[in-house]
């Protein structure tokens, strides 16, 4: 049976006692009262006012004079941990949340000559024929990442692309044209995501948002897949995106708002 290891001489009290507070609060409890905190952390109200109150002048969380909550300032703290880490171990760990509440894969690419190429992947299950792993690569045009980043493109390098790039029709939805594709790029652009619907191997539709630089260029993007199970039709469509699009641009946000802290 192991035994807890009492603290050492360097360790503050204090600063444990108010890192508890902060913990203190998550998606259950999302607001509490003085006595709920002191309650959670097991410390005196006494205690735990004085440490709220801190809190509160530092920034980190807020009060109504009753209720206390946390505010975005506490996201610094772990901005602070994420700056240190690469773009794919910043984003594996958010895929693997992502995957666990859409229960659908989950990958992140950039673009490299003509291909996406992946950086980190989270599969739920087989939904190719061929196997997706870190550095696997697909041609760009026919690909929901492939297309956040063509999007992403200056003018003059999306030209170059399309000049040096045989767009083959890998199934009979593909996109297979230099100005068809433009066209699609621009919707891209529009609205924020691509949709692709069996243009890379039929039966597999995905949904792709950007990852962003701090200066707003497109540094990588991200998708879920999902395999093609029904009928297809515009309202299925509609409801695949509606389904997904609203986590994908969370975790982006996320994704970006690190790479900023990062600077």
């Amino acid at each position: 049976m192991s035994e807890t290891k009492p603290p050492g001489d360097q360790f503050v009290q204090s600063l444990a006692r108010g890192l508890a507070v902060i913990r203190a609060f998550d998606a259950e409890h999302v607001s509490m009262t003085l006595s709920d905190v002191s309650r959670r952390t097991g410390l005196t109200r006494a205690t735990a006012r004085r440490f709220l109150h801190t809190l509160v002048e530092l920034g980190y969380v807020r009060t109504d004079g009753r209720v206390f909550e946390l505010t975005a300032l506490v996201l610094q703290l772990g901005y602070s941990y994420l700056s240190g880490q690469t773009l794919p171990q910043l984003v594996q760990p958010l895929l693997e949340e992502l995957s666990a509440q859409l229960h659908e894969s989950t990958s992140a690419s950039i673009l490299d000559g003509p291909d996406i190429v992946y950086i980190a992947r989270i599969h739920t299950r087989r939904i190719m024929t061929v196997g997706i792993t870190v550095g696997t690569r697909f041609p760009a045009y026919a690909t929901s990442m492939g297309r956040v980043l063509l999007a992403g493109l200056p003018g003059p390098e999306l030209e170059e692309y399309l000049a040096r790039t045989e767009l083959l029709p890998l199934t009979p939805r593909t996109i297979s044209t230099a100005a068809a594709l433009r066209e699609e790029l621009a919707r891209v652009r529009r609205q924020g995501y691509a949709l692709v619907d069996q243009e890379l191997e039929t039966g597999l539709r995905s949904v792709a948002v950007p990852i962003h630089r701090p200066d707003g260029t497109v540094a990588a993007a991200l998708n879920v897949s999902m395999q093609v199970r029904y009928e297809d039709s515009g309202t299925n469509l509609e409801q695949a995106v509606a389904e997904v699009l609203p986590s994908l641009r969370a975790v982006s946000g996320k994704i970006t708002e690190a790479l900023r802290a990062k600077q």
